[in-house]
């Protein structure tokens, strides 16, 4: 339980509305209010069907859900060891500044060290100052070699025909 009374766990069946309201919230902070495609029935079943592969925390304050940190396991083939990907982290505005962010990431980071992980790694854009900011403030350091690469849509069909079967 966090100070003000709001718990932070695991996402449970039934938190799929309240994580795909937050996923909407993300997207129009992020500029892109109509860019979200997953539905209710998709986070069933990547977050509890048989094998699920993306994990979810959720900070819930009087019966709702108002912060998720979706993630998934990676792996280093340097150090031979996993870590954890945040695909996303979204607090409601009327509860930033109250400490769920960085108690979302606090239990990230407590799966890293209790299973051994050895990174635990995000992206986030180059115009958000105040995640920036928050970011630096917890000691987390830009990897500023690194660029993300991403194939979609018309492009990822196009690879994908050229591999000889």
């Amino acid at each position: 339980m966090l100070a003000d009374g709001a718990t932070l766990r695991e996402a449970r069946p039934g938190d799929e509305p309240g994580i795909l309201r937050c996923i909407h919230g993300l997207a129009v902070y992020e500029r892109e209010p109509d860019a979200v495609e997953n539905t209710v029935e998709a986070l069933e079943a990547s977050l509890f069907g048989a094998e699920p592969q993306v994990f979810a925390h959720v900070v819930e304050r009087a019966g709702e859900i108002v912060g998720i940190a979706i993630w998934f396991v990676t792996y280093s083939t340097w150090t031979g060891r996993h870590g954890i990907w945040l695909e996303d982290l979204f607090v409601d505005e009327a509860h930033r500044a109250s400490g769920y962010g960085k108690a979302l990431l606090a239990a990230l980071a407590a799966v890293c060290v209790e299973r051994g992980y050895s990174r635990f790694e995000w992206t986030v854009l180059d115009w958000n100052e105040p995640s920036i900011g928050f970011y630096r403030a917890i000691g987390a350091e830009p990897m500023s070699e690194w660029t993300t690469q991403r194939l979609t849509g018309a492009a990822l069909a196009a690879v994908a025909a050229t591999l000889d079967r």
